[in-house]
């Protein structure tokens, strides 16, 4: 009986952790929608979709006159216990994907993905400032030295 009482608390105990981390992607739903950043090339927009309970989407992209430029495609996917940001970047890597992977999940306000594999960016971030605004940064080595690019983003929709 003893025993049965152990096991039964393993159990849950697992089933209680599995559940806790499926639930990652639900936090960041903040980021549904499409997102606006001004850029010296004009506005920037990112769109966020919900694919499943474990995966959202989104696509990056410049409107030019009647034409949407999309330049980036992302999978934001809950796998190996760990939350991956995985990119494809129109005309980079032969058009396969790059995988970054989250490095904290403390705060679900604030996203940090890393691959320090890539050639630029190693790091990806995003941060929420408020319910309607949020701070996106790609940084790491270029050519030697410490770069980075921010993107100021507004939510639109």
């Amino acid at each position: 009986m003893k025993t049965k009482l152990i096991l039964l608390a393993a159990g849950l105990a697992i089933v209680s952790a599995w559940t806790a981390k499926q639930s990652e992607i639900k936090k960041l739903e903040w980021l549904i929608g499409t997102w606006e950043a001004k850029t010296p090339k004009g506005s920037l927009y990112e769109t966020w979709t919900k694919k499943s309970d474990t995966e959202l989407q989104g696509k990056s992209y410049y409107l030019k006159e009647k034409d949407t430029i999309i330049f980036e495609s992302v999978r934001l996917v809950e796998k190996d216990r760990k939350l991956h940001y995985i990119v494809s970047v129109k005309g980079q890597h032969d058009e396969q994907s790059v995988d970054f992977v989250s490095t904290t999940l403390s705060n679900p306000n604030s996203l940090v993905f890393e691959n320090p594999q890539n050639d630029f960016p190693q790091v990806i971030t995003y941060k929420k400032i408020r319910k309607d605004s949020l701070f996106a940064e790609i940084s790491g080595m270029m050519n030697g030295k410490k770069a980075k690019q921010a993107f100021p983003m507004r939510k639109i929709k």
